[in-house]
């Protein structure tokens, strides 16, 4: 497929990657029935390791099987997967060549009392398995944030001389914020300017609410008068604080809604100028058909 005026207009924005990345960013953006759209939905499947199997799967028992999410994605016509290493690992030879992989190099999990997360892969095992880009998770607040961007650092610097896109996954949470405060639109576009600082070329950040969390970026919005009255004019403000719109920025799915709330959140992102979706425990908790259903109500919103 040639290259549209979308994805070379997306491409021209980074400036600084060589011809590999390059190109595994255009495999991204040129599959599934969003290619040539420069828009990319994704299904992610690393909330096993998370939140634990059952939470995970039982609603849909089928999903306990790694085969289950690889046919879901292609089947649908989505841009990618993105699962950590052993779910990968369960399914890249049946299925090479059939959707962009990306592997989820670190982890964490509802165990833990800690947050924070493990590295548990590399980009080595990305390479071997086939991927087009590695993912990585930050929180930005907590605790070892700077540890999280040093290993980011590390890693981001192997994946692109190798050829790889580097996609983060910045979710603020720490001791100044409250649950309220992990989404509020503030906080959610002052991650995602720190993941486009640690050299992401993807981000991924939650859908921002109209709660403004610090003090000091309070007063400045309310001076300022910045519009957060919508989800669209939120999401058009988060893909501001991304170098103006210069990098890619998709929004997760969230915890289990209801379709028309989902699709509602989805028409919001679209309207603002967000590059996408990227939705897992509403797809795959559903029945199989209507996973498939949804998933084309949510590609035919971003076509337009």
């Amino acid at each position: 497929m040639s290259l549209t005026p979308q994805v070379k207009a997306i491409l021209a924005n980074y400036e600084a990657d060589n011809p590999g990345t390059k190109a595994n960013l255009v495999r991204l953006m040129n599959t599934g029935v969003l290619a040539g759209t420069g828009k990319l939905v994704i299904l992610p499947v690393d909330q096993g390791f998370e939140h634990g199997p059952a939470r995970s799967f039982a609603a849909n028992p089928p999903a306990y099987d790694p085969h289950y999410h690889f046919s879901l994605a292609i089947e649908a016509g989505l841009n990618a997967f993105a699962a950590p290493l052993g779910m990968l690992e369960a399914g890249a030879s049946t299925f090479a060549g059939q959707i962009p992989l990306i592997l989820k190099c670190n982890s964490s999990n509802s165990l833990a009392t800690e947050k924070n997360q493990a590295v548990t892969g590399t980009v080595a095992d990305a390479l071997r398995l086939g991927c087009s880009a590695i993912g990585f998770t930050i929180y930005p607040g907590s605790e070892y944030c700077f540890d999280q961007m040093n290993e980011l650092r590390e890693l981001a610097q192997e994946a692109k001389a190798a050829g790889l896109a580097v996609i983060v996954w910045s979710y603020p949470r720490g001791p100044m914020l409250d649950k309220a405060g992990e989404t509020a639109i503030d906080i959610c576009a002052y991650a995602a300017h720190m993941a486009a600082e640690c050299g992401a070329h993807i981000i991924k950040v939650k859908p921002p609410t109209d709660a403004l969390s610090l003090p000091a970026a309070k007063a400045v919005y309310l001076e300022q008068k910045i519009d957060i009255s919508t989800m669209e004019a939120r999401v058009r403000h988060v893909v501001q604080s991304t170098f103006a719109g210069r990098r890619i920025v998709i929004f997760s799915g969230g915890e289990h809604a209801t379709t028309d709330a989902l699709l509602d959140t989805i028409r919001g992102i679209h309207d603002g100028g967000g590059f996408g979706s990227i939705i897992g425990r509403n797809t795959f908790q559903r029945p199989r058909e209507e996973a498939l259903a949804l998933l084309a109500s949510i590609t035919g919103i971003f076509k337009g």
